[in-house]
């Protein structure tokens, strides 16, 4: 899990585009894990939703005139002024059920998304959960597998740590090891990166995007948002029409507000 339990209330080039205030920041949605349960017990961090779920909200995006896309894609478009219409797709941690459950549904809906692996962690699962039911993640060939097939290859790290408390030296092999060793995985070098838990300070920030990363996920980063510390919407299996609406609207008040307090 890359984010809190609670509901929070590319290339380089497109990263480093001056900043297009006026238009606020991307609409990023957050997932993690989709696959079938039926008791809540199952999900006490909120991180699962089922199938079904997902590709209700892939029709609403549809039927707001909206199409999610990877963070990479997202970000070249809207530096070139056709970012209109286009809404990030994020899943956190890199489960094996991206693959099984996830995919399938983004290629129905003529969708990408960026996947956030843990490249220290292959073929093992989320051991940083205590509370949360055991989920397998992607090995390197499932990580090949989800390259092959379009979708976005980003860096969480390499062991799902917390950023802010890792010495300097630690802070470099999550950062710069894990990028090698996607680069060893799939072939290409991944420009996004993604923080475990959404912890992110300055020092991170400035560790990440000095690692050569065109652009960085968070979740509510406050006065630190920016390319390399985007802001992310958390999705859950109770988001429905209602509530995605009315996050998408605080995330426009949120982005009005941040770009007035700078």
């Amino acid at each position: 899990m890359s984010a809190t339990s609670a509901d929070p209330d590319t290339a380089p080039a497109a990263a480093t585009a001056p900043a297009r205030r006026r238009t606020g920041s991307p609409w990023v949605l957050m997932y993690h894990s989709v696959t079938e349960f039926t008791d809540p017990a199952e999900d006490p961090y909120g991180i699962t939703v089922t199938p079904r779920t997902l590709e209700a909200q892939l029709l609403w995006l549809r039927s707001r005139g909206l199409r999610g896309v990877s963070v990479g894609e997202l970000l070249r478009a809207r530096a070139a002024g056709r970012g209109a219409g286009l809404v990030g797709l994020t899943f956190d941690d890199g489960y094996t059920d991206y693959l099984t459950a996830a995919l399938p549904l983004l290629r129905r809906h003529d969708c990408t998304s960026t996947l956030f692996v843990l490249p220290g962690r292959l073929g093992v699962d989320n051991v940083w959960d205590p509370l949360g039911p055991r989920k397998s993640l992607l090995t390197a060939e499932g990580i090949r597998e989800v390259a092959a097939a379009g979708q976005e290859i980003g860096s969480h790290g390499l062991l799902h740590q917390d950023l802010t408390a890792a010495s300097d030296d630690v802070l470099q092999q999550e950062l710069r090891g894990s990028r090698e060793l996607l680069r060893e995985l799939t072939g290409t070098l991944p420009q996004g990166f993604c923080y475990p838990y959404g912890y992110l300070d300055a020092r991170v920030v400035a560790a990440t995007r000095a690692a050569g990363y065109g652009y960085a996920c968070a979740i509510d980063p406050g006065r630190l948002a920016g390319p390399h510390a985007l802001p992310r919407t958390h999705v859950s299996q109770a988001d429905g029409a209602g509530r995605l609406r009315i996050k998408q609207l605080r995330h426009r008040v949120r982005g009005l507000r941040r770009a007035v307090s700078r």
